[in-house]
């Protein structure tokens, strides 16, 4: 095994990986209230108004990457949650643990701010569209995963239990983002795709992208954060 290897699983230790963790989420902060201001000054002040929806669509620099977040961070909690259980290691269940609370938060942010978008696009503030129920259930899911750890006194059995929940719901990830393309949805389709160029103005584009980085800055300091709170509980 290189240096470099054993290097890296040293950190996998609570102990050792607290200290950087420390410092990793102080960098990540600065990041993420940078990358905000950014962000938002070019979603309301830079990005054009849009044809359809006028001054209402602005919304999107909020929903949209909260809603990636949502999304992509059960992924990474059920990921460390499956490696906690595949080889027993701890400090994989405590992140599993720190992400679930930052999800949930992503998720009612998408929620809510799709009410709010859809009260002028809509005519409503929720319909039991595919893509809202299917994020619902994702937030409840977090909720669960959640509350089944509060309700297990012992940390470890409490990692495991959390982590088959955690691995089932990752079938609705998939549903998430396919419904609006398997179901007939009010909800509009993907503004964004890999496999084409977006279909908005470049500085709308932009705006969601760096708003994208700083949920993501803010989602890694808030979560390393609590991870130390939880190393210092447990050990």
């Amino acid at each position: 095994m290189s240096t470099d290897s054993l290097k890296w699983l040293w950190y996998a230790s609570p102990q050792t990986f607290y200290p950087l963790a420390g410092i990793l989420a102080r960098g990540c902060a600065v990041a993420a209230a940078v990358l905000a201001v950014i962000g938002l000054y070019i979603g309301f002040f830079v990005a054009p108004t849009d044809a359809q929806q006028g001054e209402a669509y602005r919304i999107i620099f909020i929903h949209v990457p909260a809603a990636w977040m949502s999304m992509f961070l059960y992924v990474v909690m059920a990921f460390w949650a499956a490696i906690g259980l595949a080889f027993n290691t701890r400090l994989s269940g405590m992140m599993a643990t720190a992400l679930a609370p930052t999800g949930a938060l992503f998720t009612f942010v998408a929620l809510w701010t799709g009410a709010l978008w859809g009260k002028p696009t809509w005519g409503t503030w929720w319909v039991w569209d595919a893509r809202l129920t299917s994020e619902l259930i994702l937030l409840f899911l977090y909720l669960g995963f959640m509350a089944l750890q509060a309700a297990i006194d012992e940390p470890r059995r409490a990692d495991r239990a959390g982590a088959v929940l955690a691995i089932v719901g990752v079938i609705n990830i998939p549903i998430i983002y396919y419904s609006v393309e398997w179901w007939n949805t009010l909800h509009q389709g993907a503004s964004v795709s890999l496999k084409s160029a977006p279909s908005m103005a470049a500085t709308m584009f932009a705006g969601m992208i760096v708003m994208a980085a700083a949920f993501w800055m803010y989602s890694i300091a808030v979560t390393l954060v609590r991870v130390r709170c939880i190393i210092l509980e447990r050990e």
